[in-house]
């Protein structure tokens, strides 16, 4: 109030301008979980690349992958460009092209990062065709959980880029309740409506932050 009244004096009226706030755009940050197990690798390394250039863009973006466990893989993608980075997670990570054990993945982003990276209400990318070793009520339980964090789930299917694929395995059919858009992601195609679909959700949330 000090300083606001000093400009005031300074410019010689007798009325108080009064600083306001402007509202600057701010796209939703967003959180990518991709499964890399065996059965997901060549759409895995079209997702990761997809990733980097979302990283180079304005928004602010976590990426992880999983297959039989969960690696925070930001750095990677941040870093590395393209093809480069998928060359680079394949080379340093263990568990790629394992098996896939998706409740496990998701609770453990759950209980170590959420807090860290899910903050202004992200979007949520899942990738994964469904195919889980694990336990269904346990995927379900923490989709429900990591659901209640973010603004949108998103899963990605590549199957779902067939006419005759029906989501009939156990831990799809578990996911389906949780999320709110299920689209496929097998081409380019795919990937250019995932990136117009960000686009119309960020016009429909009006999402602004005031400076």
């Amino acid at each position: 109030m000090r300083r606001v009244l000093r400009r005031n004096v300074l410019r010689g009226g007798e009325l108080i301008e009064l600083p306001h706030r402007v509202r600057r755009h701010a796209p939703r940050p967003i959180v990518l979980l991709a499964d890399v197990s065996g059965s997901m690798d060549r759409y895995s390394r079209m997702l990761l690349a997809f990733a980097a250039g979302l990283t180079r863009s304005t928004r602010h973006v976590e990426s992880f992958v999983f297959a039989t466990r969960l690696t925070r893989v930001s750095r990677h993608v941040a870093s590395a460009g393209g093809h480069r980075v998928v060359s680079r997670l394949v080379r340093d990570l263990h568990d790629w092209g394992g098996g896939t054990r998706i409740g496990d993945a998701l609770r453990t982003f759950n209980t170590t990062w959420s807090r860290r990276v899910m903050r202004h209400g992200p979007v949520v990318l899942i990738v994964s065709d469904g195919w889980d070793r694990g336990e269904p009520a346990l995927l379900g339980r923490e989709l429900a959980r990591l659901r209640r964090r973010c603004s949108r789930v998103i899963w990605l299917n590549p199957l779902l880029g067939s006419a005759a694929y029906e989501p009939l395995t156990r831990g799809m059919q578990a996911a389906l309740a949780h999320i709110d858009d299920f689209m496929p992601a097998h081409n380019l195609k795919s990937i250019e409506d995932l990136a117009t679909h960000l686009r119309r959700l960020e016009s429909s949330y009006g999402n602004h932050r005031h400076v």
